[in-house]
């Protein structure tokens, strides 16, 4: 599948806004909560607000969706192609959203968001990868929301809700993903990346979500031990035998900002 075959933007579509898109896949009402609340906390930002349905057995409302795929592209084939998509459409920032969270913090969540970022990025320069952080995690403890932090600069980050720099993504060699088509360990080579080479990633500890972690996996008999099977041959590949440990270290390299 190539971008050509895509839809065109909506007609109102604003260019100076992050394109936001919600991947669908698993239980529409998932997408639902999401889409729905995104659209009430920034009701003008609805142009910029899309649902891909990853080609979901059960189909997001048709009304609703933005563009139905052809076959399951995962979360790296999918978040590839929207990279690739926008860069060919002049938009600057990506936000790809798992639909499997929904915020908590105060609205409205996207303007916000993107005025801290835009605070941030006057003492800091171009961020890479903004995310809002999570309530919990088992994975990433550089991403739980804590008290009294604005924000935090991290090494790597977890992908279930990455706002990216698409000028950094082209910069640093794109998503990466053509030999691991589950795409676990994508968001970490890519967030590793984009740190290695001076692109500041940021967790935003007053803009927060709750995600449910694997709860579209889960549901796919094996997937979860296929896609992390996958998922270590892709990080020896990228980073060799102490793969595991360059991961935890970076999880532990942190930057704590009180003020922006």
């Amino acid at each position: 599948m190539t971008c050509k075959n895509w839809p065109i933007l909506p007609e109102k579509f604003d260019h100076t806004r992050p394109a936001v898109v919600i991947l669908h896949y698993g239980a529409p009402s998932r997408t639902t909560r999401l889409h729905k609340q995104l659209l009430l906390s920034d009701p003008d930002w609805a142009p910029n607000i899309l649902v891909l349905d990853n080609q979901a057995p059960a189909a997001y409302p048709k009304a609703e969706t933005w563009f139905r795929s052809t076959e399951n592209l995962f979360w790296a084939g999918a978040f590839s192609l929207c990279v690739d998509f926008f860069l060919q459409h002049d938009v600057s920032h990506l936000w790809f959203f798992n639909n499997d969270l929904f915020f908590t913090s105060k609205q409205p969540f996207l303007k916000t968001a993107l005025a801290r970022l835009q605070r941030m990025e006057q003492t800091l320069g171009p961020v890479g990868l903004y995310s809002p952080a999570v309530l919990t995690s088992p994975y990433h403890p550089q991403m739980v929301a804590r008290k009294g932090v604005q924000t935090s600069a991290i090494s790597i980050a977890d992908g279930i809700s990455p706002l990216v720099a698409l000028e950094a993504v082209q910069q640093v060699g794109g998503i990466d993903a053509a030999d691991n088509c589950y795409g676990y360990g994508v968001d970490l080579w890519l967030s590793l990346r984009l740190h290695r080479q001076g692109w500041p990633l940021l967790v935003d500890h007053q803009v927060t979500v709750k995600h449910i972690y694997h709860s579209t996996a889960r549901s796919v008999e094996g997937l979860l031990d296929t896609a992390a099977r996958h998922e270590r041959d892709y990080l020896l590949r990228r980073l060799g035998e102490g793969y595991q440990d360059i991961i935890d270290a970076a999880k532990r390299e942190t930057k704590d900002f009180l003020k922006i």
